[in-house]
């Protein structure tokens, strides 16, 4: 798979370079970070300079403190020495200056008179009232930081969503050939959340924390330069440092994205193929190839993660030997040269620790910006793109008259993921306006890739294609497809109503046109017999509709265009004789004075063409009508041969008698068929089909197609200690972690005490004592900086290993929880790939969110309060109580914001996953939408979805604001306080001031953790939200029990098959029965082939048989045991399946025939002996890189056989996918064979060969074979005819044939059976 992903980047010149050497550093660095905001208006970046402004003010608002702190320092120092002196009963206090009691003014030994009456409380009064002053300008300007650059990042947000998806949709097709869609997915929900969290918060954080580090240096210059130049000598070595994390965060960042990207595609292509994955019991397989995918990202996590904490480790580091410096040269300026009081100590100490401090703070923001930098890589240079064709651009002529004269002049042509692979060679040839004309060939002649030049998905390599005389080139692309009218074998519906999936061929159609269309398409009857009429949901991609149905709805699609060009790929193949017999009709009937080009195998579709062309290896090697071509012997005279020795054995006359007999009967019959089931499902890929509300074309939706026993109930936010319970395996990581981080939290504790300990030293006369004091405190201060460096880095380390750790065991539980659900569930819109997709990346990520470094961050804050409150206690609890108050508030604020957070966080999640819907089902049938030049009614639906979670991050933006800027204010408040309560206790109670600093430095410090501690609210309330929805999926119990413990297994298995009275509802649709009383059995070794016309419950008997879906009555016996009572992957184990559209897996050839046992490792001989049998040997040896070549990626395009454009293993022709499919069914050496119109979608040549190969793996094998083409089942020992859910009547073709019954109506008129 790598190397053909490689060719297809490289084939290209646009972002999907990201793969390619040369533009890897770009990748991983990511765009310029002013680029982040090239989508803000004048009006957000008002609001962006507003907030940075207010910012700018909150980041002052400390340093200004720092300036009352000053003043409070010198207050308390000098009131403590007056205290002292005036201990001396000798001594008095007259007009502020010291005396002796005998008059005379007291001197110090340096000849200095010293100041008295300092009135205590007076003057911090004064100070407090600073302090709230502050505080308050603290709470307005924090609050409207947020709120700006919150609201203005949401709305860039909103816009980059919009503007990305929009120009999504206006690539040319060749551009999704080499992007999965599983990735495209993934960069529209993952990747756009990383630049949000860039450019909102974090932005205004770093400004403020920036604005600290200027202004605390510029208080610091002021009060003392000397000092200030000391303190910031090393300074410099925690910006370098910043600078480095900030570079090594960014590419690792890039590589960890770009692994769960791929593991994102894994999921994607998985989910989307669920039935065959269930079918093979490869569950297992598949989640550990998703968990390869994560393992590669979680090396990048860790690696990260040691990063953060080594630059933690190295910054507290120098924080501390900083301290230590500072006091001990301040101290000598105060004592020795006394240049500055105490206060100017603290204040230039302060202003520059705080500024360091916040450097560092501010550099936590960086990895946010990297991770945005580089998710905006691919976003942006997405958005910068030019497509090679725009599907939505204006430019271009419109003719005036258009007649419908197509010709290829010279053109050839190789798909872009392919370029070494020539598709069309040399290719010319004309198509006469009004005429009809067929397309023949074998598969991978190019007939297909004709089709999609006129419809130009892609454009000609050389030559052109022209319309009337006017090369394609230069015609309105809107318009020129609006021309078009086509259906396709498969075609694609949406998951929405009949009147709407119709609407789609022409916005804003009234009702009439709509019933026009239908009766055109002979599907006007069916609509009316159904419950709802044209209000009918469809189901996921149609699943509720038969084939038949479908494609007549598919035709009134086509119709309502009134297109001049009318385009049939494949239209009837995969439809049983009756519903092609009407399908026909209807087709004859409108291609009546349009140009029709037909692309078909049966004969009969194309005999009556006004002219037929014959494809070779990419040329037009013939043109003629029928009887022309015939004469010449060419390729048309091979496949017509080779269909007549096919044709039915039934006697002509025979034939001609039972015209007569059902001549009348047959022209009485109503077109309508049996009641919709979910006919066909098994073949289906469950892509992700989705309800939208195409609002601008009244789409709405009801919720009739919800199951059931799921109501869309809210869900309970999960307990932490369940969360914790999925971290046990990493406890060892975790214990070490929460150590490290234990012992971190201590250290601003023990600062605080060593802190208060120096201020108290310049209440001491001695000049000596106070020396000794400071070198040893100094010296402690040393202790603590060599131990923060390695507790940091245990603490960064342990908590990313444990929290990528868990990230990858969620992920992977997800995931095999959702391979473990029953195949219904998946029915479910709200379950559809996207989705899922979408729920795995975003929950697991986000409940690491709570468990990771958050848990080293959290431990850290409670250590850090603890220590705190017990040093402030044990000194003097009066002041500790008063600081206390204020603490509880900043709780209270946290606790607030969680709960409001939480809120917001679910009902923005679920109106994100609506829009994910939208998106998902955009890109998985991005083809049908092109077709239709339908791309704007997507875009608008997507930017309708968009609109609730915009509104909600608005309103979220003013409670973040308010409790931010609450916790904020209140520390100031907190220190007014309690300054003035010290005054008190200092004037009335004797209390030291030292004790004032330690209690009040104590509790601000455990004040500033609790705050760090509640701005992870909003990460822990997404976590917590996320949690729930997680564990919701993994408490969810399926209904069938896919346990390998649970049932019955026996060792001789023989495969005798029998149906019981089984009745059957889909449980998405359960008014409408699909099986009535279904009674059948099947002999071991015999073949039982069901026929019937389409939605009468043939493919669901099977669904039953593979236990898919369990009857509501009657039940399936296997080897005469129940089928509920037999153990589900044994049974699956005996059953090998080969259906219309075999899915293939984006890996090689041999890989995706040892899918077909995932129980044990297929030998190569083995797989060469099951290829054998399957005539695939010759094939595969072939190709250049033989059993290894790689199958294709999912949605990439290539021949005719390979029509299914979305269908995985497009790389391979439909014949070739075929066999692989009966290689991995033979591998398997099943009991029981189950082949669903295995050969009803191949051209006569391929289907000869496949035929051959499904005669050799039927041989001694009980085989079920449902087929609409009656060569495929005359040899059967069982023919069942059904209809209506039950089976009508049942013998051998000789013998149903003699009957004259239903099944002699089939053969020989294609009637319905009623």
């Amino acid at each position: 798979m790598a190397t053909n992903m490689k060719k297809c980047i490289n084939s290209t010149t646009d972002d999907r370079d990201i793969e390619n050497g040369d533009e890897k550093k770009n990748e991983e660095t990511g765009v310029g970070y002013f680029e982040l905001f090239r989508f803000a208006t004048w009006k957000d970046k008002v609001m962006m300079v507003l907030g940075s402004l207010c910012a700018l003010l909150h980041g002052a608002a400390a340093p200004l403190m720092l300036l009352v702190y000053g003043m409070v320092t010198n207050t308390f120092v000098a009131y403590e020495l007056e205290v002292q002196e005036l201990k001396d009963p000798n001594k008095t206090c007259i007009n502020n200056t010291i005396y002796w009691k005998n008059g005379s003014i007291y001197e110090t030994a340096e000849n200095n008179t010293v100041y008295c009456g300092v009135d205590i409380e007076r003057q911090m009064t004064t100070f407090a009232y600073y302090y709230v002053g502050i505080g308050f300008g603290v709470l307005i300007v924090s609050y409207f930081q947020i709120v700006f650059w919150v609201t203005a990042a949401a709305r860039q947000i909103h816009q980059i969503r919009k503007t990305y998806f929009r120009k999504i949709m206006r690539m040319e097709i060749g551009w999704f050939d080499c992007n999965s869609v599983g990735e495209l997915n993934t960069r529209i929900s993952d990747d756009i959340n990383k630049i949000n969290n860039a450019i909102a918060d974090q932005m205004s954080i770093f400004i403020e924390r920036f604005s600290t580090f200027v202004f605390g240096y510029i208080v610091g210059f002021i009060s003392g330069w000397k000092l200030t130049l000391v303190d910031i000598a090393a300074s410099p070595l925690i910006g370098v440092a910043a600078g480095l994390m900030a570079m090594a965060l960014a590419r690792l960042t890039g590589r960890e994205l770009k692994a769960y990207a791929k593991a994102g595609a894994v999921a994607d292509e998985v989910l989307s193929s669920i039935r065959t994955v269930a079918a093979f019991g490869g569950q297992e397989k598949e989640a550990e190839r998703y968990d390869g995918n994560l393992e590669e990202a979680q090396v990048w996590g860790v690696k990260k993660g040691t990063i953060i904490g080594v630059f933690h480790g190295f910054q507290w580091c120098s924080i501390f030997l900083c301290t230590a410096l500072a006091f001990w040269y301040g101290s000598e300026l105060v004592i020795k040269t006394k240049e500055l009081s105490p206060g100017d100590v603290i204040q230039v100490f302060f202003g520059v620790f705080m500024g360091a401090l916040k450097l560092g703070q501010a550099s936590t923001c960086l990895e946010a910006f990297a991770s945005g930098r580089a998710a905006a890589k691919n976003i942006f240079s997405t958005i910068d793109r030019e497509p090679e064709i725009d599907c939505l651009s204006g430019e271009g002529h419109k003719l005036d008259t258009v007649k419908g004269d197509i010709e290829f002049h010279n053109v050839t042509f190789f798909y872009p993921s392919r370029p070494d692979v020539t598709v069309l060679n040399d290719l010319s040839m004309q198509i006469n306006a009004g005429e009809t004309t067929a397309f023949v060939g074998p598969s991978g002649s190019g007939k297909s890739t004709t089709i999609q030049l006129i419809q130009r998905f892609y454009d000609p390599k050389e030559g052109m294609v022209t319309l009337d005389g006017h090369d394609i080139r230069t015609l309105n692309i809107q318009w020129l497809r609006s021309l078009i009218g086509i259906v396709e074998q498969e075609p694609v519906l949406f998951s929405t109503t009949i009147a709407e999936n119709i609407r789609f061929g022409r916005p804003g159609v009234t009702m009439e046109d709509i019933i026009q269309a239908t009766k055109e398409a002979n599907a006007y009857n069916f609509i009316m017999d159904l419950p709802q009429k044209f209000d009918t949901l469809v189901g996921e991609g149609g699943g509720q509709m038969s084939g038949g149905q479908k494609q007549r709805i598919a035709i009134a699609r086509a119709l309502i265009r009134n297109p001049r060009i009318l385009l049939l790929d494949m239209a009837t193949s995969a439809l049983d004789n009756e519903s092609e017999a009407v399908v026909q009709e209807a087709l004859d009937k409108v291609r009546m004075g349009r140009t029709t080009i037909s692309i078909a195998h049966r004969l009969s579709t194309f005999r009556n063409a006004d002219v037929i062309i014959g494809f070779e290896h990419g040329q037009a090697v013939e043109k003629g009508t029928h009887s022309e071509l015939i004469e010449r012997q060419g390729v048309y005279f091979t496949l017509v041969t080779l269909q007549n020795q096919d044709t039915s054995s039934t006697p002509n006359d025979m034939i001609r008698e039972a015209l007569k007999d059902f001549d009348l009967k047959v022209r009485r019959f109503s077109n309508g068929s049996c009641r919709s089931s979910k006919s066909g499902s098994i073949r289906l890929q469950s892509q992700s089909k989705l309800s939208m509300d195409l609002s601008s074309y009244g789409l709405k939706i009801t919720s009739d197609n919800k199951c059931k026993d799921e109501p869309d109930e809210y869900v309970e936010t999960a307990p932490v200690a369940r969360i914790l319970k999925y971290s046990q395996p990493e406890w060892p990581y975790m214990l070490i972690g929460s150590l490290g981080a234990a012992v971190n939290g201590s250290f601003q504790p023990i600062y605080a005490v060593l802190f208060s300990q120096f201020l108290g030293t310049f209440s001491i006369p001695d000049s000596n004592e106070q020396r000794e004091q400071i070198n040893g405190i100094c010296v402690q201060f040393c202790i603590v900086a060599v131990a923060s460096f390695f507790t940091y880095f245990l603490q960064g380390f342990a908590f990313a290993k444990s929290g990528e750790l868990l990230t990858r065991r969620l992920r992977k539980l997800g995931f095999q929880a959702m391979l473990s659900q029953e195949v219904g569930w998946f029915d479910d819109p709200r379950n559809s790939p996207g989705a899922l997709t979408t729920r795995l990346a975003t929950d697991a990520s986000m409940v690491q969110g709570a468990t990771g470094s958050q848990i080293g961050m959290i431990v850290n804050s409670l250590t850090n309060i603890g220590a705190c409150l017990i040093i402030a206690f044990y000194f003097t609890w009066k002041l500790a109580l008063v600081v206390l108050c204020f603490l509880q508030l900043i709780m209270l604020s946290g606790v607030f914001q969680a709960k409001m957070l939480t809120g917001f966080e679910n009902e923005n999640k679920k109106a994100m996953e609506e829009a994910g819907q939208v998106s998902s089902e955009a890109l998985a049938n991005i083809r049908t939408i092109a077709g239709l030049a339908n791309e704007n009614s997507f875009v608008e639906s997507y930017e309708e979805k968009l609109k609730p979670p915009y509104k909600s991050a608005k309103k979220r933006a003013n409670v973040y604001g308010l409790c931010f800027g609450f916790a904020q204010c209140v520390i100031f408040m907190s220190n007014a306080a309690s300054f003035r309560y010290g005054g008190y206790l200092v004037s009335a109670e004797g209390l030291h001031y030292m004790m004032v600093f330690r209690v009040i430095s104590a509790v601000v410090v455990s004040g500033a953790a609790l705050g760090r501690a509640s701005s992870f609210t909003p990460d822990y309330a997404k976590a917590k939200s996320a949690a729930a929805h997680f564990f919701k999926l993994l408490d969810r119990v399926p209904k069938i029990n896919m346990s390998h413990t649970e049932g019955e297994k026996w060792e001789n298995f023989r495969g005798e098959i029998k149906f019981v009275d089984c009745k059957f509802t889909y449980p998405t649709r359960p008014d409408v029965q699909v099986l009535n009383n279904l009674v059948v059995s099947v002999k071991p070794g015999q073949t039982l082939a069901f026929v019937g016309s389409s939605g009468c419950g043939k493919s669901t008997s099977v669904q039953l048989l593979e236990r898919f879906y369990d009857p509501d009555e009657g039940q399936v016996l296997i080897d005469g045991r129940p089928s509920l009572r037999v153990n589900v992957p044994f049974l699956r184990s005996q059953i090998g399946i080969v259906s219309q559209e075999p899915v293939l897996f984006g890996c090689s050839i041999a890989e995706n025939i040892q899918y077909g046992d995932n129980t044990r490792s297929v030998s190569m001989e083995e797989i060469v002996e099951a290829a054998k049998k399957a005539y695939l040997h010759d094939f595969v040896m072939s190709l250049p890189n033989k059993y290894e070549t790689q199958v294709g990626v999912h949605g990439s395009q290539l021949s005719r056989g390979q029509k299914q454009r979305v269908a995985h293993g497009s790389q391979l022709s439909r014949g070739q996918k075929q066999r692989v499919a009966i290689a991995r069914a033979i591998v398997r050496n099943p009991k029981i064979l189950l082949l669903d119109e295995a050969t009803s979608a191949l051209d006569t040549e391929s289907e000869k060969i496949v035929q051959c190969a499904l005669n050799e793996a039927m041989k001694g094998r009980t085989c079920i074979v449902i087929a609409h083409r009656l060569s495929t089942i005359q040899k059967a020992d069982i023919i069942a005819v059904m209809s209506n859910g039950a089976v009508i009547e049942q013998g051998t073709h000789d013998k149903l044939m003699a009957e004259k019954g239903a099944y002699y109506k089939l053969v020989t008129t294609g009637a319905p059976i009623s």
